[in-house]
């Protein structure tokens, strides 16, 4: 080899040598840099997330819930119309069912019949109190009659068995005659006779007299302490028409609150009883959220704070405002069907969720309906505590 050749063979490989020099100090530099970036996008996020996002709660196993109004019936009978489908929006007052109200017409004209016959009874109470007042004021003007004829018998007696007395004495000494004792005797068994009558005539008066207040008693039983309209009798009657004009008002089955149709089970023709389910009305104007977080994520979530939500059903577009109204009174396995049993021997610990409800501004709900069982994603900003 030629001392040319090795001499360019020498100045190629300090070539290569200073280019990979500089190639392992670029790498350097770019290494140093990407670290610094790396450290410091790692010191910006936890900043970030220490001053910002770890204020903020999120999750998205949340869903639209509301308490459902189930419409059932208050009386039976045989269902006349349907007004309403699934689906269907309803006012609250709005006629949903009709029952057929023959039979609750037949029993208010029957009330108000025992109403009225009611009334009457007691009017006719009140009337015979007063006769009963004038027959014991009768009675006892007969009574003291009785009394006063009584005293004027005893009197006459009294006279009678002294004259007859007087009359047997002087009858020893010829002073007075056969004949006029006789009329003496006859005279005082005509007043024996009259006392008796009398005092039968007494006993019969008083008799009368407390006949005549006994009856008056036992009238005034039936009307005591008490008016026309407050009489017992008159009262219970009167119940008993308005709870039949009532059953006949409720043989119109109305909606209980604004919402969309539900459920819907009756049908026209179909023999109802009292307390079955027609159907349900949904009030989607007040749904809210059941958010189930972790146990572990709820320590600075207070009630009143605020939430941010989003349905899945619009997306990220509408973005709903609401605030924390409470917490379940326990977790979803604690409300299971089957519990969990934790005293077993291969207990493992699972984290729990607890239900917080949310409620969502009227006016977003208004501006963006939503539907129960929607899934929704909340996030609660804890920065309030």
């Amino acid at each position: 080899m030629s001392q040319t050749s090795t001499a360019a063979i020498h100045a190629v490989t300090e070539a290569e040598l200073a280019l990979n020099a500089r190639n392992g100090q670029r790498r350097k530099i770019l290494f140093a840099a990407l670290g610094g970036l790396v450290a410091v996008a790692a010191i910006s996020y936890g900043a970030y997330y220490g001053l910002y996002a770890s204020h903020f709660i999120v999750t998205d196993n949340a869903y639209a819930a509301v308490e459902i109004a189930q419409v059932t019936p208050s009386v039976g009978g045989t269902v006349r119309e349907v007004r309403v489908s699934d689906t269907q929006a309803v006012k609250k007052g709005d006629v949903l069912v009709v029952i057929d109200d023959t039979d609750a017409s037949l029993v208010l004209a029957q009330a108000e019949a025992e109403y009225g016959r009611a009334v009457r009874r007691v009017r006719g109470f009140q009337a015979n109190d007063e006769g009963l007042a004038a027959q014991v004021a009768a009675r006892s003007a007969e009574e003291q009659r009785a009394a006063a004829q009584l005293a004027a018998a005893e009197s006459d007696f009294e006279r009678a068995r002294i004259d007859l007395k007087r009359r047997e004495a002087l009858a020893g000494s010829g002073s007075v005659s056969g004949e006029e004792l006789t009329r003496a005797r006859n005279a005082f068994d005509s007043a024996q006779a009259g006392l008796d009558v009398a005092k039968a005539g007494a006993a019969q008066a008083l008799a009368n007299h407390a006949a005549a207040v006994g009856s008056r008693s036992v009238n005034a039983t039936l009307i005591d302490q008490s008016t026309l309209d407050t009489n017992p009798e008159v009262a219970l009657a009167r119940a008993r028409r308005d709870q039949a004009r009532v059953d006949l008002e409720r043989t119109v089955v109305r909606a209980p609150v604004d919402g969309v149709v539900a459920k819907r089970t009756v049908q026209v023709g179909q023999r109802i009883q009292a307390g079955s389910p027609l159907l349900v009305v949904v009030p989607v104007a007040k749904i809210h959220v059941d958010a189930n977080y972790k146990e572990v994520q709820l320590q600075d979530v207070q009630v009143g704070q605020p939430v941010e939500l989003h349905a899945d059903l619009y997306g990220d577009k509408v973005t709903y405002k609401g605030r924390v109204a409470g917490f379940s009174g326990g977790t979803g396995a604690a409300f299971a069907a089957i519990p969990a049993q934790n005293a077993s021997g291969n207990w493992i610990k699972v984290v729990q969720r607890l239900p917080v409800r949310i409620e969502i501004d009227p006016a977003d709900l208004a501006a963006h309906p939503l539907q129960v069982g929607l899934s929704m994603h909340a996030s609660i900003d804890t920065r309030s505590n």
